[in-house]
């Protein structure tokens, strides 16, 4: 008996799976043969995260939000003697920077929250270890990552310009120029109340 209370007539649901067993056998197999023939990935595939060290100002945003907890940061201040300044300023100097893939959930909280677009995702994903503790990357193979990392996507040239770009365009345009945002794209034509009757 089914759940509406009507009788199903014995052997229907064994003949549904054998006509789906025989449908799938006169397909082609989609299995990729995977250490012979690399995979297709999209370019913008979560693999491994890659580090910039000199885009690092070792703010310690993602240690403090990683959920995990698997990033090791180290670091010490540095005196810079600024010709015509008062005093020297101080700037933090990275030491130590370890991400522990065994840990690592791969959220890419880290990522986000960088203010200086020091971490990146690469789409490689072959960083096997027979050892868990070669899962600790230190910041110099989290640098030679960087080499993977896809260019990111153009602009739409119909959206509107960065602040950077519209900044650069009139400093470059000089005073009493037309600014880059007015000039960036053509201004759209509405059809009148007349045009959108006919």
């Amino acid at each position: 008996m089914s759940d509406d209370g009507e009788r199903s007539t014995p052997g229907k649901g064994l003949v549904q799976g054998l006509a789906v067993t025989l449908k799938t056998m006169t397909k082609r197999s989609g299995t990729q043969q995977y250490p012979d023939v690399e995979p297709e990935l999209p370019p913008r595939s979560r693999g491994v995260i890659a580090l910039l060290e000199e885009n690092c100002t070792v703010c310690m945003l993602c240690a403090r939000e990683c959920p995990d907890w698997c990033i090791y940061i180290d670091s010490h201040k540095e005196e810079v003697v600024v010709p015509g300044a008062a005093r020297a300023r101080q700037r933090n100097v990275l030491d130590k920077f370890d991400i522990d893939f065994s840990l690592c959930m791969y959220c890419g909280i880290c990522i986000e929250v960088c203010p200086f677009d020091a971490l990146h995702w690469t789409p490689e994903f072959e960083y096997a270890e027979t050892d868990v503790l070669d899962l600790l990357h230190t910041k110099d193979r989290l640098g030679d990552w960087m080499r993977t990392v896809p260019p990111p996507p153009a602009h739409d040239v119909l959206g509107e310009p960065s602040k950077e770009e519209a900044t650069a365009a009139r400093k470059a345009a000089g005073p009493g120029a037309a600014t880059a945002a007015k000039t960036a794209r053509p201004p759209v034509r509405r059809p009148s109340a007349p045009e959108q009757e006919r």
